[in-house]
């Protein structure tokens, strides 16, 4: 007999995943972002009678948030951040503390009662925008790939901005005052604090790089890298956020050079599978918060109510398109990438490091302005935020309405409009050059297999064959002359869009199908007793995998 509370839990969670898996396949249809209709689920749980999930803050930050951030890290482009990095900082560091400072600030002065201290607190919980919903439907819009970046590396880096204001905030409610000096200081020892543990953290990772070579322990590796990063930052009171954020972004750089291919394409559909259930059970919570942040509000008048709402969500969105024209019009000499040479981030094959020529970084136009200003969507990192203060800070009910206000206006109010704002635009991808740019990389890498053919076969190893040499040169041979058929195409090509060529089309189709006979005919061997269970396992993975080679429909 299963105990009632372990019953309850299970029919939750399964409700859950259910809800989740409807809720993606309605967005696949209608194009509807998840996260907001995941929010939208969850308020209409909330109102219904029954039992409610409270969010736990302490649980989201420890268990929920590190997995999350750490999941982005890695499918982030370490070298397009810096390409972008002057932004990326105005946007994730800048434009957070000046977020936080004008919240409390305003609270301070126009709400009765509200310490500037509690109200830089509420400001640091409502700074930093979730890039999950904004992400997912800019990448549905196509936006450009610099949009994308800055998209990801803001959400990446302004969490750790703002939990350390929260934490100096929290401390100066408890402290009695708030002393910016002191607040300044603390902020860059917990951020330095961060960036040391992420390093080291991805360096151990690194140095188990022979362990990795085995999908499972990798995996294993993997999964446990953000929480041990977040654990060691805050065992030793620094940014655990940041820890994590800059051990993905080195891990995920490097992984190409330090992991076997088996190991990472299983390490990534698992990080898929993690993100897709973790995200979509926080939206949902976020929805089932309803209740607890209205409880606390009859001891409040309804104009006081007003006010901190009103300077709460009006500094949160005007404050970021003011500050995008602002940091636009700033001279030209500034705008240059920051550390353009002031060290290497790469290595070569040999492992020596290589240095990125310095250029400048583009001025944001009118129009990528106006999608960024609108891409500033809250998430569950500022409602678990924001329920962490302790009971003592004053108007703490409030704040935490504040907050939820934010939360929904941008969620729902942006996240439902900002596909239709990119559309409106015109802020498309352009997947010609794209394709060009990957066509070019994937010619490039067969020139240089070639040449490694021609260098074993100078070396005369013991047991290669000429016959098998040549085999295999003239697979790479009809794979480079196809490759530079489509770059032909692609150089003709005046449309942003991918041009479709009937041939290769149909050159896919016949593989697929081909494919797929291959497969069909796999399972009557195993239906009719000549192929057990474990032989088919194997030799159609191999077919998957073959099948996975296949570009998708619509690239090249």
């Amino acid at each position: 007999m299963f105990n009632v509370h372990v019953e309850g839990t299970l029919l939750f969670i399964l409700a859950a995943v259910g809800v989740i898996v409807a809720i993606r396949m309605i967005a696949e249809k209608t194009g509807l972002p998840a996260a907001a209709l995941l929010t939208i689920v969850g308020i209409t749980y909330a109102v219904l009678p029954g039992p409610n999930v409270e969010l736990e803050p302490e649980l989201i930050m420890t268990y929920v948030i590190p997995p999350l951030l750490y999941s982005a890290a890695l499918d982030a482009s370490l070298l397009d951040i810096r390409r972008h990095m002057r932004t990326v900082v105005s946007l994730s560091v800048l434009l957070v503390l000046a977020t936080a400072l004008l919240i409390g600030v305003g609270l301070n002065l126009w709400v009765t009662g509200a310490t500037l201290a509690a109200g830089i607190a509420l400001g640091a919980a409502v700074a930093p925008p979730d890039p999950v919903a904004a992400l997912a439907v800019g990448r549905r819009a196509g936006l450009p790939p610099k949009m994308i970046t800055l998209i990801q590396g803001e959400g990446l880096l302004n969490d750790a901005t703002a939990l350390t204001i929260l934490t100096v905030a929290i401390a100066a409610t408890e402290g009695g005052g708030f002393s910016f000096p002191a607040a300044t200081l603390e902020f860059f020892i917990k951020a330095a604090g961060g960036v040391v543990a992420g390093v080291v953290v991805a360096y151990v990772v690194r140095y188990l790089r022979h362990l990795r070579h085995d999908p499972l322990t990798a995996n294993a590796i993997s999964l446990a890298t953000p929480l041990a990063a977040y654990v060691l930052a805050e065992s030793v009171h620094v940014s655990g956020v940041l820890a994590v954020v800059i051990a993905g972004l080195i891990i995920g750089h490097d992984s190409s050079r330090h992991s076997a291919a088996a190991s990472r394409l299983q390490t990534t559909a698992v990080w898929r599978l993690v993100d897709f259930l973790l995200e979509g059970l926080v939206f949902l919570l976020i929805g089932q918060q309803l209740p607890t942040v209205v409880e606390g509000l009859t001891e409040y008048e309804t104009s006081t109510i007003v006010i901190a709402v009103a300077v709460t969500v009006g500094v949160t969105l005007l404050l970021r398109p003011l500050w995008l024209l602002l940091t636009q019009v700033l001279p030209r000499s500034l705008h240059m990438r920051l550390g353009g040479e002031t060290g290497p981030i790469a290595e070569d094959e040999a492992g020596d490091p290589v240095r990125v020529e310095k250029v400048r970084e583009k001025a944001l136009t009118g129009k990528e302005v106006t999608a960024l200003s609108w891409a500033g969507t809250r998430g569950v990192i500022s409602l678990a935020a924001i329920f962490t203060l302790p009971e003592t800070v004053p108007q703490r009910d409030l704040l935490h309405f504040c907050a939820f206000v934010v939360v929904l206006v941008t969620l729902l109010g942006q996240g439902l409009t900002f596909a239709p704002l990119v559309q409106w635009l015109g802020l498309r991808a352009n997947k010609t050059d794209e394709a060009r740019e990957r066509n070019e990389a994937r010619t490039a890498s067969v020139e240089a297999a070639l040449a490694r053919l021609d260098e074993i076969q100078e070396e005369k190893h013991d047991h290669v064959e000429d016959v098998a040499i040549e085999h295999m040169r003239k697979q790479l041979e009809v794979r480079i002359e196809r490759y530079r058929r489509r770059l032909d195409m692609l150089e003709k090509s005046d449309s942003d869009e991918v041009p479709v060529s009937p041939q290769y089309e149909a050159a896919l189709m016949v593989r697929r199908k081909v494919i797929e006979a291959q497969r069909e005919e796999l399972l009557r061997w195993r239906d009719a007793g000549n192929l057990n269970d474990e032989g088919l396992r194997i030799l159609e993975r191999e077919l998957d995998h073959e099948e996975r080679l296949l570009p998708d429909r619509g690239r090249a």
